[in-house]
């Protein structure tokens, strides 16, 4: 797609519902030409600004629409038809507060950026979002981060010749572009590993698993129905709470707002690549497994409609990609092989008989993380997409 030249265009503040359906309607254009894109559920957008979200108790927002401008020849019926307007961006600008009482720092966050290939169109969204924030007292901004690093983050910088696995981001090459010439800075970057399935994990993973047993580690299955799903999923929020506590940019989550992200997953889990780890009686590591569901849902074009559910029940059937979401141990058991363990047992159940996985994707891993990235090296990863969050001072 080449860069669009010479619209006229309004920022408007998201006030109305018409606005909010321009809002949700950014990336239907954005993307219509892009074979790669997997919308996501409009539902699920719509949800993170309803006055039920959790973020509401301890943060603050601003949605903004860029449209394109109206001129004085176009018809008056055209004018006042919201489904008339063009919309050509939209960015939200965000003060977490959790974030500034653990960083120390008045910083705010911009994200759900999507913006057609216009520069100007994209510095005026960017603009916007810094003003607002500055407005709230910020002193710098980060991002793209959608309210928090548990929600979508992260720009794609290098590798955009695939879809996106489930519940990972996806853009245009010229995103990266158009936050280098306004100005902004890396202050991160992240990695997605690719594992083939077709090659043997090296023996020191077996190894390591049976090292692991004879410690008095267990190992068995992440539970997916009833009264031990949520016992296990309230076990698995106090462990992730406490293994990924210092996180970067990250805050922990309530087990209100786990929970309700735990139960929308719960049918979509495979527990044969959801191994869970236990000394004692007690959830020690685990490795979180998702089958891709990207793939159905690149079908249904965002709605899950009655026609939706139809077509993703028989999309569904292809999948045949994983997506490793966390690997996870605490400290004092790594030394009993627990991670070593976990990947052994979490590979073992994508290639068991009569499973359709080709391939897996571990994502995403911060480049600093060096701990995890040597142990992801040594099991077989290897980069293959690489995502990068900006800074810039408000000064």
């Amino acid at each position: 797609m080449g860069l669009t030249q010479n619209l006229q265009t309004e920022i408007r503040v998201v006030t109305s519902s018409d606005d909010q359906e321009l809002f949700l309607r950014v990336p239907d254009r954005v993307y219509a030409d892009d074979p790669n894109w997997v919308a996501p559920l409009r539902s699920s957008i719509a949800k993170q600004f309803a006055p039920s979200n959790p973020f509401f108790q301890y943060g603050r927002l601003q949605q903004f629409i860029a449209i394109e401008q109206e001129t004085a020849n176009q018809p008056q019926a055209k004018i006042q038809n919201p489904k008339s307007k063009i919309p050509l961006g939209r960015v939200v600008a965000a003060v977490n507060d959790r974030l500034i009482e653990r960083e120390g720092k008045k910083i705010g966050l911009f994200g759900f950026f999507e913006c057609v290939p216009n520069f100007e169109v994209a510095q005026a969204l960017l603009n916007a979002a810094c003003d607002w924030l500055r407005s709230q007292g910020m002193t710098q901004v980060r991002g793209p981060i959608d309210l928090s690093t548990h929600n979508n983050c992260l720009f794609l910088v290098e590798g955009f010749d695939t879809p996106p696995m489930v519940m990972m981001p996806y853009n245009p090459p010229y995103y990266p572009e158009f936050m280098d010439r306004a100005g902004w800075h890396k202050a991160k970057d992240a990695y997605a590993y690719n594992f083939r399935l077709d090659q043997p994990l090296p023996p020191e993973f077996e190894k390591g698993y049976h090292i692991a047993l004879k410690s008095g580690v267990t190992f068995r299955p992440l539970h997916t129905k009833g009264e031990d799903f949520l016992q296990d999923a309230t076990s698995l929020y106090h462990l992730f709470t406490k293994a990924f506590s210092n996180n970067w940019s990250s805050t922990p989550r309530t087990l209100e707002e786990f929970l309700e992200e735990a139960k929308s997953l719960q049918d979509l889990v495979d527990p044969d690549v959801f191994p869970i780890a236990e000394y004692n009686g007690e959830m020690i590591g685990f490795w979180m497994g998702l089958p891709d569901y990207n793939i159905p849902l690149k079908r249904v074009n965002g709605k899950l409609d009655w026609l939706g559910i139809l077509k993703f029940l028989w999309y569904r059937r292809q999948i045949n990609q994983g997506r490793v979401i966390a690997i996870c141990s605490l400290p004092e058991y790594r030394r009993k092989m627990v991670p070593l363990g976990l990947i052994y047992l979490g590979m073992m159940g994508g290639i068991r008989k009569g499973k359709p996985y080709q391939r897996a994707e571990l994502s995403w891993v911060y480049e600093d993380n060096l701990p995890s990235r040597k142990l992801i090296e040594a099991s077989g990863g290897t980069i293959y997409k690489t995502y990068r969050i900006y800074e810039k001072s408000l000064n």
